[in-house]
């Protein structure tokens, strides 16, 4: 019962009135899931890609983190400069329930031997919903547990910068710019209500292609709400056979959170599928199994479209 009331407290702070603190997604497949907290990497990949992670958070643990996050990313530099992607995201903790739906953009500008500097913009909703079902240690309700059940929707904006060179990345975005303030009815502590703070995010990474008959590359994540601070540190050994990578292993940190650790397979042409497990290092680690994360992704590349050459009807003959 402690334990319960430990982790759904979080779901009581939202409904007693406006809440802050660090409300978007923690993975630890975090390289597979820029678009969906920096637009500017939409579509700067060649052909079309969908990518998809799921996480369920400290195993075992009532009321933890179940997420799941859905992308899909396309260059339409055949069609018009940019690239247009979809992200969806699906948070339950506890009690309430949150989606995220985001149309996504990125103009492209090329930087010469720099790389291609993506300037992107997300737009969409959010929906956030909460339905409490309380088991008081007595027979009356307690009247300063939110009882009602809440729902709203609201503007979610996005905005990123994302730098992509030969061997290295960079991006600077920020995600709920609108910070929308969605209210329900009033409940006998106050107005039942959920809040999105503004995060901003700093992410990097370098590769380096030729590492003991393989490839090495490092990968960091630094995100804030400007009240919580995290940073994800990330490296992966990628194997080789006939110069073509099938598999890679990896480490990630996260500071006071978890370390993680990676496997991935390339099952077939442009298919890669992977798995990571979180040991818990937090407050947690006397009662979680770890965390548990599993994500897809399929890329589907056009060919380039046939070259054609006019010729003056003067020398069809020659």
């Amino acid at each position: 019962m402690s334990l319960r009331i430990n982790i759904l407290s979080l779901v009581i702070c939202f409904a007693s009135g406006v809440a802050f603190g660090q409300q978007d997604k923690l993975l630890t497949h975090f390289m597979y899931d820029r678009m969906s907290i920096n637009p500017g990497e939409t579509g700067l990949d060649d052909g079309i890609c969908a990518t998809s992670i799921y996480r369920n958070q400290w195993d075992k643990v009532n009321g933890a983190p179940n997420s799941a996050v859905l992308n899909v990313a396309a260059n339409m530099n055949r069609f018009f400069p940019g690239g247009l992607g979809l992200s969806f995201y699906h948070d339950a903790i506890g009690f309430s329930r949150q989606n995220n739906l985001l149309l996504n953009y990125s103009y492209p500008i090329n930087l010469g031997n720099v790389g291609v500097l993506g300037a992107g913009i997300g737009v969409g909703m959010m929906s956030y919903s909460m339905n409490p079902s309380w088991i008081p240690p007595q027979t009356l309700n307690d009247p300063s547990l939110p009882g009602n059940d809440f729902s709203a929707i609201s503007l979610d904006l996005n905005f990123g910068l994302y730098l992509k060179g030969r061997n290295y990345y960079a991006g600077l975005s920020s995600t709920h710019l609108s910070e929308s303030e969605m209210l329900g009815s009033a409940t006998g502590i106050g107005v039942a209500g959920y809040s999105t703070a503004r995060h901003y995010y700093l992410m990097g990474g370098y590769k380096l292609p030729n590492i003991a008959s393989g490839a090495l590359d490092f990968n960091l994540m630094m995100r804030t709400d400007l009240v919580k601070y995290s940073v994800d540190i990330n490296s992966r050994y990628f194997f080789k056979k006939d110069s073509k990578e099938f598999g890679y292993v990896g480490l990630t940190y996260r500071t006071s959170d978890a370390i993680g650790i990676m496997l991935g397979y390339n099952a077939f042409k442009n298919f890669t599928c992977g798995y990571s497990y979180d040991i818990t290092v937090n407050k947690l680690s006397s009662i979680s199994r770890g965390s548990h994360e599993f994500f897809v992704r399929y890329c589907f590349y056009l060919k380039n479209p046939p070259k054609t050459y006019s010729t003056h009807p003067r020398w069809l003959g020659n």
